[in-house]
């Protein structure tokens, strides 16, 4: 008999739907049947059913947060089953070691990930049974029949287990340390939070950082552009003054003067450009590409497209959502005019057929086996869903995979693009801008948001000759970088190559897809939002003040760099080729570690942070230590003063009732740990600026009062009482 393994509940149930089942507590009985002539059982993980042990089962002093401590370094990395998930993991071994059980088929995801969650519950139930691999791209009935009859062998995975399992502990190593140590550091200069560091999350919070400092930092400046409006024999158009290609003016006098100059001059066209450009149909969706599209269409997160797509698949519709390929195999190929053909009778896509270009098996834009790698691009399977059953979310997805392989069956798009120069009595040249759809093609089927909003022009002609009807000056602004979208977030962190002056380094980044995997990018910009340092407001990527004391901290060390990363995954890759050592990768790994706590607290003194990010800075209890921080001592007793979490209070609290506290904020105003060091060592602070008072802001002081024992504002001139009144909490 064998046992199934499977790695969520949902993927076990469709594993074991084609045949006859009984269903058990934790597993499925698969009733003996030509693939399985003794019969079955299906069990299942919960995504990750173990997970690598925290410091302190290694040692309990490492239960306290210290940097004598580190570095972290365990000789055996251990795994151990998560507690919310041991019932399952108990039926899991149960099975595991059931007499009758003969063979292990490992059917977890067909990726890293879905390797190592299944061979790590094989390794900690100390399994000596004989393991075969399920390898497929897609969940339908015939997929699923397919891929037992034509199992891998144990072998053929095992140096994809090794890279899985070496990434996983590497990762343990510099994320424990490096978050220690720059927690601790920067606890030391004020900021008391959790600050975790990654060998991703930090180059990619950096890449972040960097753009929002561009920014803050920007300057803008002022510029006019002179708009005419010509007429030519009955015919109007617009352009806009330009010299040397540029159309900014950079003085409003100057605007105004060659306004004033073309007012009702005679105007002739000097010469017509018209340019063809052809735009073929867009390559197949990869997992990156479609969060990417998702997040500019429907203001989808990279994480909720990914579970979208998970659920089609293990529902059989579509074929595995992880890929990084947007290529097909010629054998897939060969499967699209059925699977077509079914969508012909489909309200909502019957419009498209018949299809331009009945195949494209034959078409190396889409059909290319050396481009495809654990997996092909992500397409609809045979098993085509009831569209109006879908759920909204489920339905926008769904389409726009249908959508784009529909698309690869259409010819190009074609549009004619004009430009047309005029020489205003002259003197002045204008330029006007228009285009002309020649051929739809492909955009029938995929609407698409053209960025360069031009004019329709009519027919002109070299030579044609008018008069300027009209003009004016318009005045406007530079413009700031803009702002990340999650979903350009996705591509930043696939392209992160191009960040690297070493361009050795940028072939190896560009090759191994950036900094993450298409499995890994959206659970990492979760990661970064859970951990409060980014924020996404109306789709739009904000660094918090957290996430910029800690780059600043960071600084040009490799942890902020996407070097670190290229030179990790070229290893991994190595590994995963069985052409490099998993224990000389982790001792490379580990000097590095100790090389990073020996140098980081020698350069915490060229720390700089700016007072705007100190203010917005917003304390938290300090999680991973027992005792906080001691900003001073007391005010009212001789206890000193900690950071309390929502407040600063009294470390005698409890002992003699003190009842010294500041709140953290003030008139709108974030109270810093600064701001309290400076009021119990000096008595005031400096001046804070933009207190919010009942009808306008104001700049102030905080200054402890000794007879009244309560916090005042001291202002440099003379205020009205009621402005005067106290503020303590």
């Amino acid at each position: 008999m064998k046992l199934i393994i499977a790695e969520k509940p949902d993927q076990g149930s469709t594993l074991a739907s084609p045949f006859k089942t009984k269903k058990q507590s934790g597993y499925i009985e698969i009733l003996p049947n030509e693939i399985f002539q003794n019969g079955a059982f299906v069990t299942w993980a919960v995504g990750h059913l173990c997970e690598l042990a925290a410091p302190e089962k290694y040692d309990p002093s490492y239960k306290k947060w210290s940097l004598q401590t580190l570095p972290i370094s365990p000789e055996q990395y251990q795994y151990e089953v998560v507690k919310s998930k041991q019932k399952q993991f108990d039926i899991i071994q149960k099975l595991i070691h059931h007499p009758a059980v003969t063979e292990i088929i490992h059917a977890g995801d067909a990726g890293r990930e879905g390797e190592l969650i299944v061979r790590n519950i094989l390794r900690l139930t100390r399994s000596q049974k004989p393991m075969k691999r399920l390898w497929i791209s897609s969940l339908t009935a015939k997929s699923i029949k397919e891929g037992f009859t034509n199992l891998l062998k144990e072998e053929d995975t095992r140096n994809l287990y090794f890279e899985a399992y070496t990434r996983a502990c590497a990762d343990w190593l510099v994320g424990m340390n490096a978050s220690r140590l720059y927690s601790l550091l920067l606890q030391q200069k004020g900021f008391s939070d959790v600050f975790s560091v990654g060998r991703v999350q930090t180059p990619t919070l950096a890449l972040i950082v960097k753009r929002e400092l561009e920014i803050e930092q920007f300057v803008s400046e002022p510029f006019w552009e002179v708009e005419a409006t010509f007429s030519m024999d009955k015919k109007k158009y617009t352009g806009k003054w330009e010299k040397d290609g540029n159309s900014r003016i950079n003085s409003k006098e100057m605007a105004e003067k060659i306004a004033a100059f073309c007012e009702q001059k005679e105007a002739t066209i000097t010469e017509v450009q018209a340019e063809k450009k052809e735009f073929l149909p867009p390559y197949l969706y990869n997992l990156s590409a479609l969060q990417t599209e998702a997040n500019k269409r429907f203001k989808l997160s990279p994480k909720k497209t990914l579970d979208i797509l998970q659920k089609l698949y293990q529902k059989g519709n579509i074929s595995y959502p992880r890929s990084d390929s947007r290529f097909v195999t010629a054998e897939e190929a060969k499967t699209f005019p059925a699977i077509l053909q079914k969508f012909s009778h489909i309200t909502d896509y019957e419009s498209f057929f018949p299809l331009p270009i009945p195949s494209i098996q034959d078409n190396s834009r889409y059909v290319n086996e050396k481009k495809v790698t654990d997996h092909y691009a992500i397409i609809p399977t045979d098993q085509v869903p009831n569209i109006s059953k879908l759920l909204p979310e489920e339905k926008q997805i769904y389409d726009l995979i249908v959508r784009s392989l529909i698309a690869a069956h259409y010819e190009k798009s074609i549009t004619e693009y004009t430009t047309v120069t005029t020489l205003v009595d002259g003197r002045a040249t204008f330029i006007s801008k228009g285009k002309v759809q020649m051929q739809e093609g492909w955009k029938k089927v995929i609407s698409t948001k053209d960025a360069d909003k031009e004019q329709e022009l009519p027919f002109l002609e070299k030579g044609d000759s008018g008069v300027v009807n009209k003009v004016k000056v318009k005045e406007s602004k530079t413009q700031p970088p803009k702002r990340y979208t999650e979903g350009q977030l996705i591509n930043v962190m696939k392209t992160a190559g191009k960040h690297l002056d070493d361009k050795e380094l940028e072939k190896v980044l560009l090759k191994t897809e950036g900094l993450g995997t298409e499995a890994t990018r959206a659970g990492i910009i979760t990661m970064l939002k859970d951990r409060n340092y980014i924020q996404v407001q109306k789709n739009l990527v904000y660094a918090t003040a957290k996430a910029k004391i800690l780059i600043s901290a960071v600084g040009n060390q490799i942890l902020a760099s996407p070097e670190m990363t290229a030179k990790w995954e070229q290893r991994l890759r190595d590994i995963s080729e069985g052409t490099a050592s998993p224990k000389q990768f982790m001792e490379q790994t580990k000097k590095m570690v100790i090389h990073l706590i020996e140098q980081t607290p020698t350069e915490t003194h060229s720390w700089i942070f700016t007072p705007e990010v100190q203010e917005e800075f917003e304390p938290r209890k300090f999680k991973g230590s027992k005792t906080p921080t001691k900003l001073g001592k007391c005010k009212k007793c001789d206890g000193q003063v900690v950071d309390k979490g929502s407040f600063y209070g009294c470390t005698n609290y409890k002992s003699n009732q003190c009842s010294f506290t500041i709140s953290k904020k003030i008139l709108g105003k974030s109270i810093t740990q600064q701001y309290v060091k400076a009021i119990l060592g000096n008595g005031v602070t400096p001046m804070i600026e933009g207190f919010k008072g009942k009808d306008k802001t104001f700049n102030a002081m905080l200054k402890w009062d000794d007879q009244q024992h309560k916090l005042i504002f001291e202002f440099h001139q003379p205020i009205p009482v009621n402005q005067g009144e106290l503020v303590e909490k």
